[in-house]
């Protein structure tokens, strides 16, 4: 058992809720016909593989950092809880797991489970080259709503980019949050960022600029989809208040709230633009 909690630890098993309701929300927007319940079962595995696969491989590539940065070195890869070749079994079994799972969707699927790969192996790498790492993770969940699509309708769907924007804003906004706990550390050890290129004020503003666009995007999905009415509009209220407490948690000169801000409010987001959009189908 303890092994593993090490394991779950190891990829922050329980941020599969930041999100999976994102993916389920877009299951209900693009569908066209119900699937059957055999293929909802195939996205939703290569939906947690590819997250556990992105997550070991972070870990993998980042452990020579992550053990000389103060807040991580004690995480189970860089103490030595998890060794690295357990990592890499878990990469091994995971990539596997997603690429099997994309084949049981459709081979259109399979075809472009190689991209996402790709781009899960590249965003660790990020950080060294760019000072935008977050927005090779935002491609990553862009991709998510056009993965959805082509599961159930095999297109990519204007609506799926639109969303998959909106989902991007969103993940990059919080990372540029989460990544202000390393300002200093990033800085010491050459590492790239959006922090560490325009400073923690500014990477607020950006991160505040982002999640406006997910706002506006969602509005415009809204709009392009004659099925959502006024209980969209109405959760994305909602949604929109939720945003604007997390920027309320986190200032240049109080980076105390990070966590409440990252872990707490965007689970809140996640899983209440989901129930508006599920309570919309429903209706």
């Amino acid at each position: 058992m303890e092994k593993l909690r090490n394991y779950a630890d190891l990829v922050k098993f329980e941020h599969t809720v930041f999100a999976l309701p994102f993916a389920l929300a877009g299951i209900l927007l693009l569908i066209e016909e119900v699937p059957s319940l055999w293929r909802v079962v195939w996205i939703l595995v290569a939906f947690v593989s590819a997250r556990t696969l992105g997550m070991a491989l972070n870990r993998l590539i980042d452990e020579p950092y992550d053990r000389e940065n103060p807040r991580t070195k004690d995480w189970p890869h860089a103490s030595g809880k998890v060794s690295r070749e357990e990592v890499k079994v878990l990469i091994l079994i995971s990539g596997g797991a997603f690429l099997i799972s994309s084949l049981m969707i459709n081979f259109l699927a399979f075809l472009l489970s190689p991209l996402v790969i790709l781009l899960l192996w590249a965003y660790p790498y990020a950080k060294r080259f760019t000072h935008y790492p977050h927005l090779v993770l935002g491609l990553v969940y862009l991709l998510i709503p056009v993965a959805v699509d082509i599961a159930l309708n095999e297109r990519v769907s204007l609506e799926a980019l639109v969303l998959g924007t909106a989902m991007a804003l969103w993940v990059a906004g919080f990372d540029i949050l989460y990544s202000l706990q390393d300002y200093d550390f990033d800085r010491e050890k050459g590492l790239k960022s959006i922090p560490v290129l325009v400073g923690v004020g500014g990477a607020i503003k950006v991160a505040r600029i982002f999640h406006l666009g997910t706002f506006l995007c969602l509005v415009v999905l809204g709009v392009m989809d004659r099925d959502l009415g006024l209980v969209y509009f109405a959760g994305l209220t909602l949604l929109a208040l939720f945003l604007i407490y997390e920027h309320t948690l986190v200032r240049p000169d109080d980076l105390s709230k990070i966590n409440r801000a990252f872990f707490t409010v965007n689970g809140y987001v996640s899983i209440a633009f989901f129930l508006t959009v599920a309570l919309e189908f429903l209706i």
